[in-house]
């Protein structure tokens, strides 16, 4: 199992909006999440707007292009856009970027 971690920046005017939807995650996009591999998935939000992801899946590549192919997927994408900081067009699943694991204590 991979850990992936990814950063992105919520717009601090839509914070708290933000921690709203993410109370009430549709059902159908959870579902969706875990039959695409997307496992122990965690969201943290500092203050300031940066978002920390974090989740465990097998292949993080195949994970991301299992949701893509799902229309609950594509829905979700295009209402959360509009939270985010510095997408240039792309939806917020597609600028995610694994950080480098330096370190884990295991």
């Amino acid at each position: 199992m991979r850990r992936v971690c990814f950063l992105l920046k919520v717009r601090q005017d839509r914070l708290e909006e933000y921690r709203e939807r993410h109370a009430a995650v549709w059902p159908e996009m959870l579902r969706a999440l875990s039959a695409a591999g997307w496992h122990n998935y965690s969201l943290f939000l500092r203050e300031d707007g940066l978002l920390v992801g974090y989740l465990e899946t097998d292949d993080f590549a195949a994970a991301q292009e299992a949701m893509a192919a799902t229309e609950v997927n594509a829905r979700w994408q295009a209402e959360m856009a509009p939270f985010f900081e510095s997408l240039d067009g792309a939806k917020p699943d597609e600028v995610m970027s694994p950080l480098t694991e330096v370190f884990h204590l295991d």
